[in-house]
């Protein structure tokens, strides 16, 4: 396929099942600070895909659950929370601390993503 500028574009098609709705939001929100230079650590994408799929990181029964699985401190949490509030990952809906309905999905539905990585001209 040919571009108004002649170069050429390359379409490739991924897959890669995962297991189950976290699974599926850790990819997404992987991928999203990969193509973005974000730099988020493991462990916060862990957050955000936890709070993306629980609705809120607000709780303190969610805060214990997410410890729980992750092996980290409430301390720990809050440090993470604050990054993510700074790059606009995680915003604040009233009390409540949520991911930012821009980059939230329903995580049980199967996901395309079209990615387009382009020359700057």
């Amino acid at each position: 396929m040919e571009t108004s500028n002649s170069k050429k574009v390359i379409v490739q098609t991924l897959l890669r099942r995962v297991g189950d709705d976290y699974a599926m939001a850790e990819k997404y929100y992987s991928l999203l600070s990969t193509i973005n230079d974000l730099g988020l650590t493991k462990r916060e994408i862990q957050l955000i895909a936890f709070t993306a799929v629980n609705g809120n990181i607000s709780y303190s029964s969610i805060r214990e659950e997410f410890c729980k699985k992750f092996n980290s401190t409430s301390p720990t949490i809050n440090n993470m929370i604050s990054k993510l509030k700074k790059v606009k990952v995680f915003v604040k809906d009233g009390s409540k601390v949520k991911v930012n309905p821009l980059i939230l999905l329903n995580f049980k539905n199967n996901i395309k993503l079209e990615i387009k990585v382009e020359h700057n001209e």
